[in-house]
């Protein structure tokens, strides 16, 4: 039985250059006999984070919203993909309010170890995701048993569909099919 994998589509544009990626990925973690599902941050209801703690003593966030379904569907992940747009050099602000929602996750036992980053830029120059990628590696830091596994880049992409035809979607099929 292959592994189960949890891709979050950080972009609010559905079907847009970043999303394309994660389908990419999720074909080719699909094709490895792998359980794949995909959760769109677009649509969903994610407040900030607080600040309050309070999930560190109960395991779940106060704030009754999409985000806890989608942490607990992190926790059970045993790989995790994270698909963004690069906004400023900077992953989306969605993208970082989950992240920071996800505290929950600090007190559980969860099963993800290998984290995944798939973006898409209208920079072309693959360093405008370094930042975006150390902010990721910021969270996996605080989650002993995971590590980053790996990323891939689009850039030169804007418009939605301008990844079409585009490298970054065959690498991404190759490491979702590797996963």
């Amino acid at each position: 039985m292959g592994k189960k994998v949890l891709i979050i589509s950080t972009s609010l544009r559905k079907k847009g250059n970043s999303d394309m990626l994660a389908r990419s990925f999720a074909k080719g973690a699909e094709a490895a006999g792998n359980d794949v599902e995909i959760v769109s941050l677009a649509d969903k209801q994610i407040e900030f984070c607080r600040g309050c703690f309070a999930c560190q003593k109960t395991g779940k966030c106060i704030i009754n919203d999409d985000a806890v379904q989608i942490t607990e569907k992190i926790a059970e992940g045993e790989v995790v993909v994270w698909a963004t747009p690069i906004y400023y050099y900077e992953m989306t602000g969605q993208m970082k309010t989950m992240i920071d929602r996800a505290n929950a996750l600090f007190v559980k036992d969860y099963k993800f170890r290998d984290i995944y980053m798939l973006s898409a830029a209208a920079e072309e120059d693959a360093s405008a995701c370094e930042r975006a990628i150390t902010g990721l590696k910021g969270w996996i830091a605080c989650f002993p048993k995971s590590r980053f596994a790996g990323s891939v880049f689009a850039g030169g992409v804007t418009d939605k569909g301008d990844i079409t035809g585009h490298k970054a979607l065959d690498e991404a099929y190759d490491l979702g099919r590797n996963a």
